[in-house]
């Protein structure tokens, strides 16, 4: 008598199926389901089109739409076997657009399938009209530095600091190739131009606006909006600490940034200072340094012999020039000693400092479009105690970028938080805890000891205390030939064979600028860097307070 009753209920509703088969194929659709959707359709209906070009016919119309979600109305009633589907699509550039689906069906009851037509990919196109599209982009917003000035603005991309603006905003281009379907996606006319370097590249999404344009059934109008031009966009630049960044680099290659540690704001970069990749050198033993503190085997009344170099794996590991170096931590550290560092990195073991290093960031992004990510080897390829003790002062595998040693500066500056950098004035404050206040606080006293007696004392400032470090990468070997044996080209030619390297923040008590220089193939840290940092420190503690 059951089974009786459901079959005389289900012959008073001969549209159940069609209704059911077509809420199912919709909510697939909800979700992106595509496959789900494809199996609901009728047996003609799959000889005429294949998985993958249902697929991309969806996927395609959700493009040309910029479609951001879509939602499902209740299906209240059906004509014969199409069945009216509410839908809500929601878009970044037309708006929200409220429509029809109307889904054909084939079949009875638990037989019931989508009749399909290419018409299903919108909702109220009708038979044979193609979804598609026509926008524009609004005028691009404008650039401003942290004081207002303008670093860019209108079509033309003028400014008012010109020498400033030329180093840093970058430039436009037309979309690449390999980009057009993201741009597509979010509503960019093919012959866009977009952000290809720079600030332009860093705020594209910020600066462009809103495209506008008409949607298409056909020639029928689905909807209709107008270009909206974005907010101008304040950035964290200063333009004089940025011209003296920028005086202080001279043409040379290499680069120099500055920020603020206590909210990760970038007040000037110039050159290679995020793009560019290059051993660390010395300046990377802030980070050997606050693995040997945090792990116990060093502190900085420990007891270091004065040597010329230290063996590792057999292997002589030389303090720069072969001078003899050593002492208490605070002195070794002062005066950048291989001998003391090296070993105290292979003693560490690769996998502190591994891990201590990606707490500084290493093998991360910098959230900065266009910025390089600085590298540590893994654990496991450090290899012997030699390329360990080598990766602890900085050579070996290791790449940094000059922006990426300077947050490292800024870290200890901030007691021990890394603050992640941001190039938008206003942004909120985000920090990563690298190491406790107190790691961060001896750290931050024996950087003081590298300016006040060490390798950095050409970045003093008087009356203000200074913290660095300073850093010679080599970039070829620089060790004299045995004797008998032939001296390499590169040890006779005018070029240096090690990368000038130098980090800090100031004032040391109360850090309210954080300083990083390289120059590539430019000599030795404390005599080329440094004092190029000393004078944007300078000029930087006049204007940040």
């Amino acid at each position: 008598m059951i089974a009786l009753a459901i079959g005389f209920f289900a012959s008073r509703d001969p549209g159940r199926g069609a209704r059911e088969t077509a809420e199912k194929f919709a909510a697939a659709w909800a979700v992106n389901d595509y496959r789900r959707m494809y199996e609901l359709l009728d047996e003609r209906s799959r000889r005429a089109i294949g998985l993958d070009a249902f697929q991309l016919a969806y996927r395609d119309a959700a493009t040309t739409a910029t479609t951001r979600s879509l939602t499902v109305g209740q299906i209240r009633t059906n004509e014969g076997d199409t069945v009216p589907v509410p839908v809500t699509v929601r878009t970044r550039v037309f708006g929200t657009i409220q429509g029809i689906l109307d889904v054909p069906t084939s079949g009875d009851g638990d037989d019931a399938r989508v009749a399909w037509r290419r018409a299903l990919v919108f909702p109220d196109l009708q038979p044979g009209e193609a979804l598609t599209r026509e926008t524009s982009m609004p005028e691009r917003a404008s650039l401003l530095a942290r004081d207002g000035a303008v670093l860019a603005k209108g079509a033309d991309r003028t400014s008012d600091i010109s020498d400033v603006a030329s180093q840093i905003v970058g430039g436009l281009q037309q979309i690449p190739a390999a980009e057009l379907p993201v741009y597509r996606a979010l509503g960019y006319p093919d012959d866009a131009r977009v952000g290809a370097s720079g600030l332009e590249r860093i705020f594209q999404q910020q600066l462009a606006g809103t495209p506008g344009g008409r949607l298409l059934g056909g020639s029928r109008v689905l909807a209709r909006t107008e270009p909206a031009t974005a907010a101008a966009v304040k950035t964290t630049i200063d333009p004089e600490i940025e011209r003296s960044a920028i005086a202080n680099l001279g043409g040379r290659y290499g680069g120099i940034a500055a920020i603020d540690p206590r909210n990760g704001e970038i007040l000037a970069l110039s050159g290679v200072a995020f793009s560019g990749l290059q051993p660390p050198g010395s300046t990377f033993k802030i980070i050997t340094l606050t693995g040997a503190l945090e792990a116990g085997i060093a502190k900085p009344t420990t007891q270091y012999p004065v040597v010329s170099e230290a063996l590792l794996s057999g292997v002589p590991i030389q303090n720069a020039n072969g001078e003899y170096c050593g002492g208490t931590l605070v002195q070794s550290f002062a005066h950048s000693c291989n001998s003391v560092f090296a070993p105290l990195g292979a003693r560490l073991g690769p996998e502190k400092l591994f891990d201590v290093a990606e707490r500084f960031g290493f093998n991360q992004p910098l959230g900065i479009p266009g910025s390089a990510v600085s590298t540590i080897p893994q654990p496991a390829d450090m290899g012997d105690d030699l390329n360990v003790g080598s990766t602890a002062i900085g050579q070996g595998l290791v790449q940094a970028t000059t922006l990426q040693m300077t947050l490292a500066a800024a870290t200890i500056a901030d007691g021990g938080k890394r603050p992640v950098p941001t190039l938008q004035l206003g942004a909120r404050p985000r920090f990563v805890r690298v190491t406790s206040p107190r790691v961060a606080r001896e750290v931050s006293k024996m950087m003081d000891a590298v300016v006040a007696e060490g390798t950095g004392t050409a970045a003093q400032i008087d009356g203000v205390k200074v913290a660095g470090k300073t850093g010679t990468a080599e970039l070829r070997s620089t060790v004299a030939p045995a004797d008998g044996e032939e001296t390499p080209d590169h040890l006779t030619d005018d070029i240096p064979d090690t990368d000038a390297w130098f980090v800090s923040f100031a004032p040391e008590d109360n850090p309210r600028v954080a300083v990083g220089v390289l120059f590539t193939e430019a000599g030795a840290g404390g005599e080329v860097a440094a004092p190029a940092a000393r004078e944007v420190l300078v000029t930087a503690l006049q204007r940040i307070r």
